[in-house]
């Protein structure tokens, strides 16, 4: 088996940060990508960033472009999640999502994050 944990969710006020980190553990796997997803209540569960883990490129939805930055720990299969100048509307539950291919094939649980005015 493999679990995926995120950590670093909170609550924190608009234009505010806080880092989000995600570490593997269980069996060996090949790694591909890593990405962070966010879900908010009634919307779809949305692809916020990703790095794909030879290369180390990276890829941001416009709605987070120039706020946030992921990258590669030292550890293998760990990422972070830098989210800087924190929105109301970057409240949402974030999970991360590790892929042995293009397709995602390990999830976290989850971590909520809350912005306040």
């Amino acid at each position: 088996q493999v679990q995926l944990v995120e950590s670093g969710g909170g609550l924190v006020q608009a234009g505010g940060s806080l880092r989000l980190s995600c570490a593997a553990s269980g069996r060996t796997f090949s790694t591909y990508a890593m990405g962070w997803f966010r879900q908010a209540p009634g919307k779809d569960r949305e692809l916020v960033a990703r790095i794909r883990w030879s290369s180390g490129s990276t890829f941001y939805a416009d709605s987070v472009k120039g706020r946030f930055t992921i990258s590669r720990g030292n550890a293998k299969n760990t990422v972070y999640l830098q989210m800087n100048n924190l929105k109301l509307e970057d409240t949402a539950v974030y999970y991360c999502a590790a892929g042995v291919t293009t397709s995602y094939d390990f999830w976290g649980q989850g971590t909520q994050v809350t912005v306040s005015s």
